[in-house]
């Protein structure tokens, strides 16, 4: 990176099983041979489309950073990989272990190229239900709301959180053993920190249906951009890309989408998001 032509670069929620997402995928490419790629989850449902992916993007990037989605982690009826909750999690971490990729299990790498140094922190930290619908006070009301609205993530059906209890226990676990290990970072580094949902509530308020919040972060990390030096915070699984700046720091949602939700935006589908260097970009 000495003729600072380096450039890390983002995107998320790939969706690979659409064919048009795919041939995104095979259109992605660096501009320089520095280049990063963060891929802040959702590549697909099943660990052989997760690799084909991952492999793909792994032999283009001087390096590729995972941070596993929802749709990883799904125990699917077309996956022939049957694992469930963190056996399957673990299976993947495994599967980018054998391809070169990062993950949220591996040291947190350093980006000393332009805009940095930085540490790229890819996390994995789930939800616990607790961004909660406008009047309801529980799990259960929440849940109960959505029933009656018909908004009902998949995840009910096909993310398991074995051997925790519920996916929430799991949850919290994540989140403090991440909490450790950010906080052990030195004092003196920014960061990176790449999770598929976004550490605070607000980029969830121009939802649709807005009770499909409780399936989308943890009020646990609601301060993680404050204390941990927070460059750029990097997520996915809105499927609304745009950047949002929350008490002085940017949050960047890089998602490609399905196709029925890019074809109808004025963009190139599949755009690399820049996070840095973040010269030109303004607030």
């Amino acid at each position: 990176m000495a003729d600072g032509s380096g450039q890390l670069l983002a995107i998320s929620d790939l969706h690979i099983s659409y064919a048009e997402n795919r041939d995104l995928v095979n259109e992605m490419t660096p501009g320089s041979d520095d280049d990063w790629l963060i891929v802040a989850g959702d590549v697909a449902e099943t660990v052989e489309d997760i690799r084909w992916a991952l492999k793909t993007l792994a032999s283009r990037f001087r390096k590729v950073v995972w941070a596993p989605g929802n749709h990883e982690l799904w125990t699917h009826p077309d996956d022939p990989v049957t694992l469930r909750g963190v056996a399957r999690y673990e299976h993947l971490v495994d599967v980018c272990h054998d391809l070169g990729v990062t993950t949220p299990e591996d040291p947190y790498p350093v980006w000393e190229g332009p805009g940095g140094p930085v540490a790229v922190a890819p996390l994995f930290l789930l939800y616990d239900y607790s961004f909660l619908p406008t009047g309801c006070a529980t799990k259960s009301e929440g849940l109960a709301y959505a029933h009656k609205t018909g908004v009902i993530c998949n995840d009910e059906h096909l993310l398991h959180p074995d051997p925790y209890p519920s996916r929430e226990a799991w949850c919290r676990d994540r989140v403090a053993e991440t909490e450790r290990r950010l906080e052990a970072l030195p004092e003196h580094l920014p960061t990176v920190l790449v999770n598929h949902y976004p550490l605070d509530r607000h980029p969830t308020d121009v939802l649709w249906y807005p009770e499909f919040a409780m399936w989308c972060g943890t009020q646990l990390t609601a301060d993680w951009h404050r204390r941990f030096r927070v460059s750029t915070m990097v997520y996915g699984h809105l499927h609304i890309p745009r950047t949002t700046w929350h008490e002085g720091v940017r949050f960047m949602e890089v998602s490609v989408g399905y196709p029925r939700e890019w074809r109808s935006r004025p963009e190139p589908p599949g755009r690399l998001r820049r996070i840095l260097p973040m010269k030109g970009i303004s607030r």
